[in-house]
């Protein structure tokens, strides 16, 4: 039921009547740190081989650079026919133009097909989740017994993303404040907090773990005082940013609210981590640009080989001044079991059609009304199959499925996780698209364990 060995091995051992595997995620859920996440956990964590892993996160992190660099590849550097080729309106460019290129930092979505990783989606971005709980879960894991013997038996190990971007707010703060730990503060959108404010106080505990002055508050909280942004009294050396675009273009002084923190960071007294800039590449007709064959001749013949091994058959439909393709627009109805169709600036699955999952007439609606607003259609991935045990007592196994979030900074692979629904749900893996989907941990291990 599985590709993975060490899945296998640690089903078969979960299975043993003397076992106390199957009971190892209790101590993820009672863990303080987690125990107040609104979601849900998976029963095990995934598995991974180390190399396998790394392997595809060097990719990544060499996709990044790709992806940054289509405005000066594609453009001549001309932001403007940049933004105009992804149907980006005219007030979220000005929003994502207005500081420079971004760090790359952020999280990668993927499938594992059974035979190698394929990438989903970009992530440039710090509002992407999952940075603490990605690296909590199996922390609390090797807190029970049962699991942590396993663990030492076959070498398993983590990485932690939330000490990787808490060395890199430390690199940036050191900027500002050379002779000092910066303080940090992560802000959200106006109102965010209602929403989100459990993920980001239990991203704020782990980051104070790990020895950061770190606090939660939204956009508007904020003063800028001769080019530093306070927090009431409290002088800010960097604004860990975890609003988007659409929530500020949303507000009617939304570019007005945002300003200040622009102003700071362009004087240096306060750094922005990340600028807006990132959502530029966020935009997942990104992904379409360099899949699509008329542009290939502007990539080396190594950098193709990178995105023919990472990225699925992408196309970008439409959008706001792009006139629609009828061609590919018919191409696309022929393959509708074939693929899957996403907005390109939303995220976390929204808006999300696949057409194997459709009529042919509901299909070919949702690409003519998803190609008036900008869209991608893309090549589905099928994931290979984790099975878990639900009932050790009868020894039943079910079969689920998993997307794994690969994080990353600008010192490279930062760790990773995953989410998981049975595979009889068969629709999009994600917290906000599918309240069923469990969150999971990974440990990776040695091809020689």
């Amino acid at each position: 039921m599985s590709t993975d060995r060490m899945t296998q091995l640690y089903n078969e051992t979960c299975l043993l009547p003397s076992s106390k595997l199957h009971s190892a995620v209790e101590a993820v859920e009672r863990n303080p740190l987690l125990s107040h996440w609104t979601g849900h956990y998976l029963s095990r964590p995934l598995f991974v081989e180390e190399r396998q892993i790394r392997g595809f996160a060097d990719d990544v992190v060499r996709m990044v650079g790709l992806l940054t660099s289509l405005p000066e590849r594609l453009f001549d550097g001309d932001l403007d026919r940049f933004c105009a080729a992804l149907g980006i309106d005219d007030r979220r460019a000005a929003l994502m133009r207005r500081l420079g290129p971004p760090p790359h930092n952020g999280r990668a979505d993927m499938y594992h097909d059974g035979t190698s990783f394929k990438l989903l989606e970009f992530g440039i971005a710090s509002e992407v989740g999952g940075w603490d709980r990605a690296g909590e879960i199996p922390r609390a894991f090797l807190e029970a017994d049962a699991f942590r013997a396993f663990a030492e038996e076959h070498g398993l190990g983590y990485t932690h993303p939330a000490k990787a971007v808490a060395d890199s707010l430390r690199q940036v703060g050191a900027t500002v404040r050379p002779d000092g730990e910066p303080v940090v503060v992560l802000l959200e959108g106006p109102g965010g907090l209602v929403d989100y404010g459990t993920t980001w106080r239990t991203f704020e505990s782990v980051m104070r773990g790990f020895g950061l002055d770190f606090h939660v508050a939204e956009v508007g909280d904020v003063q800028e005082r001769d080019g530093k942004l306070y927090l009431g009294s409290l002088p800010i050396d960097v604004v860990y940013r975890c609003f988007e675009t659409n929530q500020i273009v949303d507000e009617p002084d939304g570019p007005a609210l945002v300003e200040p923190l622009f102003r700071a960071h362009e004087a240096g007294g306060t750094v922005l981590w990340t600028p807006m800039s990132s959502n530029l590449f966020n935009d997942k007709g990104c992904m379409a640009l360099l899949s699509d064959p008329r542009y290939r001749h502007r990539f080396t013949t190594e950098e193709q080989a990178v995105i023919d091994r990472v990225l699925p058959w992408t196309r970008g439909l439409g959008g706001v001044g792009v006139t629609v393709d009828e061609e590919l627009i018919g191409h696309c109805r022929e393959r509708r079991e074939q693929l899957i169709l996403k907005p390109s600036g939303y995220f976390g699955g929204k808006g999300t059609i696949p057409g194997w999952e459709c009529s042919d007439e509901n299909w070919t609606n949702a690409l003519r009304e998803a190609a008036s607003s900008g869209c991608i259609v893309q090549e589905r991935v099928v994931p290979r199959t984790e099975p878990m045990v639900v009932n050790p007592s009868i020894r039943e196994i079910q079969p689920w499925q998993a997307v794994w979030g690969l994080f990353y900074t600008p010192d490279g692979y930062a760790g990773t996780y995953g989410r998981a629904l049975p595979t009889e749900n068969n629709g999009v893996i994600g917290i906000s698209s599918n309240k069923g989907t469990r969150t999971a941990g990974v440990f990776h291990y040695s091809s020689d364990s």
